[in-house]
């Protein structure tokens, strides 16, 4: 390419600056404009998918994917879902109150947690000092549900409905005890930060299907638990070492849904585009001189934000859908920000090609008065999240959308601080909890594993969190084993150096 005199001076002052770029390219946090990534165009897309779809081989690791169609040689395998829904329970639901069912601890009101159960293990700050662990049993009622007679608590009458088409994990379990190196755990695969999110790697290796939107949407939806509340961060949905428009995009519940997509005053549409196409010229040159593939990204991004201008308001503008259909979801629907409207949103994501949506939900960390707000998290979440999946199958889209419900770790059966009839709170426990999965593959009314009658340790079947995500990657056509990305002299992985296993007890 001919370069005029001031172009060549403008190449040469951007390769000069091309470490001060890359610094500010690479440190960015916002999710703005500079963060909506996806494709060029739907058409391309489509016979990319096809050519990707036919091709058996391994996928391409560290290969660049520059359209929506995702890399050359995935699926590895006949995916059963196309999309995924990650319902969040960030701050650690309580199993043995919601889903592993103790009816034994009844007699242990107040009696210490045996030592034989204990083992010695890992306890937090926050009772390793107690004098006791004092037995905290249960005050809901279970029930039997569904052909199984799963038993479900009584704070989960919706999702109680559920059982037959859902498969419950009570056997997860991680090695992180404290929220921020858990959550990021079972997000990226690593307690450390700086690792690509599981949204991250399927819109790199699958890419999207809707070329005005991100593959990857991301919701913190309110809450009516405890107010304080374990903080969240966008490495949570970042995309770590993987290309920057991998990463999840977030959206806000007031003003704008996603920062800086509104023109600012004064400038209309038609400037934008006349101000893009110029930006586009200038970072072409860039590309040319300097070779940063950030730079293409970065067109790219600007013309996903221009497109999102339109898609994003029509997204969240849920007037359009009928009464019985808000009806199911509940009265907090029309609330934008509550978990009832992230959860009609998700479902609007999915009909619209979105790979991957995650939405978090907050307040789930109980170590005071549970009684009292554990009902209230319960609330928030149970119709939301059973009406999703009447939604989705209804529509005919539960076959092959992957639905997952969780946090980062569970709760002690003992109390922390002071016990007493009606009140009580819980510490963190790693080694069992409970999730949920449904639909796209899953075989429903499974209850897989088992825990001793403290919910203290697992007794059959013991799930780690990379099997979970290897098991989430299985029914999006990935092998997790096969899918890597080279990075500081390693073929990273979701599942770490130690791989994970694939539960196919909980697959059709």
């Amino acid at each position: 390419m001919n370069q005029s005199p001031q172009e060549t001076s403008l190449s040469n002052s951007l390769a000069n600056a091309l470490t001060r770029r890359s610094l500010f390219s690479r440190s960015a946090a916002g999710l703005g404009a500079a963060a909506l990534a996806s494709l060029e165009s739907r058409a391309g897309a489509a016979t990319a998918a096809n050519a990707s779809a036919s091709n058996t081989g391994p996928s391409i690791a560290g290969s660049s994917n520059t359209s929506g169609a995702g890399l050359p040689g995935l699926p590895h395998h006949p995916p059963q879902a196309r999309r995924a829904i990650y319902l969040f329970m960030s701050g650690a639901p309580s199993q043995m109150d919601m889903w592993d069912h103790k009816p034994a601890m009844a007699d242990w009101f107040d009696k210490d947690l045996p030592d034989s159960i204990r083992q010695g293990q890992r306890l937090t700050t926050m009772t390793s000092g107690q004098a006791r662990f004092p037995i905290a049993p249960s005050i809901y009622k279970f029930a039997p549900h569904g052909e199984n007679g799963t038993m479900v608590s009584e704070l989960l009458p919706h999702m109680a409905r559920q059982v037959d088409d859902i498969a419950l994990v009570k056997s997860m379990h991680t090695e992180a005890i404290n929220h921020d190196p858990a959550i990021t755990y079972i997000c990226t695969g690593n307690q450390l930060p700086g690792k690509a999110s599981l949204g991250s790697w399927l819109s790199y290796g699958l890419g999207t299907e809707n070329e005005n939107l991100p593959a990857f949407l991301v919701m913190t939806a309110s809450w009516t638990g405890r107010k304080e509340a374990q903080a969240l961060y966008n490495r949570l949905w970042g995309s770590g070492f993987l290309p920057s428009k991998y990463q999840g995009v977030a959206l806000r519940s007031s003003g704008d849904p996603v920062l800086y997509l509104s023109n600012p005053d004064g400038l209309d549409a038609t400037v934008r585009r006349k101000m893009l196409n110029s930006l586009a010229k200038l970072n072409r040159v860039t590309a040319q001189s300097v070779g940063d593939p950030e730079t293409n990204d970065r067109i790219a991004q600007y013309e996903m934000a221009f497109r999102m201008q339109t898609s994003v308001p029509n997204l969240a503008d849920i007037s359009d859908e009928p009464q019985y259909i808000l009806d199911m979801y509940g009265p907090d629907v029309t609330t934008p920000g509550t978990f009832a409207n992230c959860c009609l949103m998700a479902r609007r994501m999915a009909e619209r090609g979105v790979r991957f949506t995650q939405i978090f939900h907050r307040g789930w960390d109980q170590h005071g008065n549970l009684p009292k707000d554990l009902p209230n998290q319960c609330r928030d979440v149970d119709q939301p999240s059973s009406a999703l999946l009447d939604d989705l199958r209804q529509r005919g889209m539960l076959d092959d959308t992957l639905v997952v419900w969780g946090g980062e770790f569970g709760r002690t059966i003992y109390c922390q601080g002071k016990l007493t009839n009606t009140t009580y709170g819980r510490d963190h426990h790693p080694k069992c909890f409970t999730v949920w999965l449904a639909g796209a593959g899953v075989r429903g009314g499974v209850v897989h594993g088992e825990t001793d009658e403290f919910s203290y340790n697992i007794t059959k079947d013991p799930v780690h969190i990379r099997d979970l995500n290897a098991t989430i990657l299985h029914t999006m056509g990935i092998d997790s084993d096969r899918f890597t990305y080279p990075f500081k002299g390693l073929d990273q992985r979701l599942t770490g150096v130690e791989g994970g296993r694939v539960v196919k007890e909980l697959l059709s």
